[in-house]
C-alpha cells in the first residue's frame, strides 16, 4: 500500500485565538489531487495556509512523507517541498514573465524556459511584465512559478477565481497533468465544484470548520443528494450553473478514485 505524501491528523487552526477549522484528518498521495470544497467561511483557505506553514496550528500534526513539519514556519515548509499558489497569485507585476519564474527557481532545478513546455501560451508573453497579462495568463504564470520549485505538494487556492469558463477548464486539466506527470500531490481549494471533482481523485467537504464528508471524487459525484446535505447542511438545494453548486452543475471529466 502506498504511503500518503501529505497527511494531517487532528489538525486544528485559525487566526490567533479564533478557531477556523478543527480536528481535520486528511491524506493525499503523490500523483493525486485532493479537492477541498465547502461554502464561504468554512475554513478551507485557513487550512491551506496552515498546511503551508503560514499560520501555526492550534493542535494536531502535518507530516510530509512521514516526517512531521514544524507549524508556523513557511520557509521550512517550502524548503521541504510544500508550495502555495495563493488566490491573489502574488506576482511581481513589474517584473517580466521570465523574471517572475527565475526568482522562484531552485539551484539545480529546472530552468525557467522549461515551464514553456507546460504553459506554451506564456512564450509570447515571456518578456512582458506580469501586470500586462490577462487573468488566465497570470494564473498560468503563478502555476509555472510554483512548478519550477519542484514541489512535492502543490497547494492551490481558488484556481478559477475571476476567470472565463474555457480558461478554467484548461487550467484544471493542467493541474491534473502536473500531478500525474510530475508526481506531486495537489491540494486544491475551489468553489467550482463540478470542475474540481472532475480533476480530483478524492475530495473533502468542510462546513463550519469541520470535515463533514470525505471520499473519492467518483463517490461524491455519484451521490449528489448526500453531497448537498454535507455542503449546504440541507437536502433541499437544487443544482444549478453557478460555481458553488452541487455535482453535475458544471462539466466534469471522469474522476479517478483515490482510496
Amino acid at each position: 500500500m502506498t504511503s500518503p505524501r501529505l497527511t494531517c491528523a487532528g489538525l486544528t487552526g485559525g487566526h490567533g485565538t479564533a478557531t477556523a477549522f478543527r480536528d481535520v484528518d486528511l491524506a493525499v498521495e503523490a500523483g493525486s489531487v485532493l479537492a477541498l470544497l465547502g461554502p464561504n467561511g468554512a475554513g478551507k483557505t485557513t487550512l491551506l495556509l496552515t498546511l503551508a506553514g503560514l499560520l501555526p496550528s492550534q493542535a494536531g500534526a502535518v507530516t510530509l512523507d512521514g516526517t512531521r513539519l514544524p507549524g508556523g514556519r513557511p520557509t521550512a515548509a517550502n524548503r521541504a517541498g510544500l508550495v502555495l499558489v495563493p488566490d491573489n497569485r502574488c506576482l511581481f507585476t513589474t517584473l517580466t514573465v521570465e523574471e517572475n519564474i527565475r526568482v522562484a527557481a531552485r539551484r539545480g532545478g529546472p530552468k525557467p524556459a522549461a515551464m514553456l513546455e507546460i504553459f506554451p501560451d506564456l512564450e509570447k508573453r515571456w518578456s512582458l511584465p506580469a501586470g500586462a497579462l490577462s487573468g488566465g495568463e497570470q494564473q498560468m504564470l503563478a502555476l509555472a512559478r510554483a512548478l519550477v520549485q519542484q514541489p512535492r505538494v502543490l497547494l492551490v487556492d481558488e484556481l478559477s477565481m475571476g476567470l472565463a469558463p474555457l480558461v478554467v477548464e484548461a487550467l484544471f486539466a493542467t493541474v491534473r497533468r502536473i500531478a500525474g506527470e510530475h508526481g506531486c500531490a495537489v491540494v486544491l481549494v475551489e468553489q467550482h465544484i463540478g470542475l474540481a471533482l472532475g480533476a480530483a481523485d478524492s475530495a473533502a467537504v468542510l462546513r463550519g470548520g469541520a470535515v463533514v464528508l470525505h471520499g473519492s471524487a467518483d463517490d461524491l459525484s455519484a451521490e449528489p443528494e448526500r453531497f448537498e446535505r454535507a455542503y449546504f447542511g440541507t437536502a433541499g438545494s437544487t443544482p444549478g450553473s453557478a460555481p458553488g453548486t452541487a455535482p453535475g452543475s458544471a462539466p466534469t471529466s471522469t474522476p479517478r478514485e483515490n482510496g
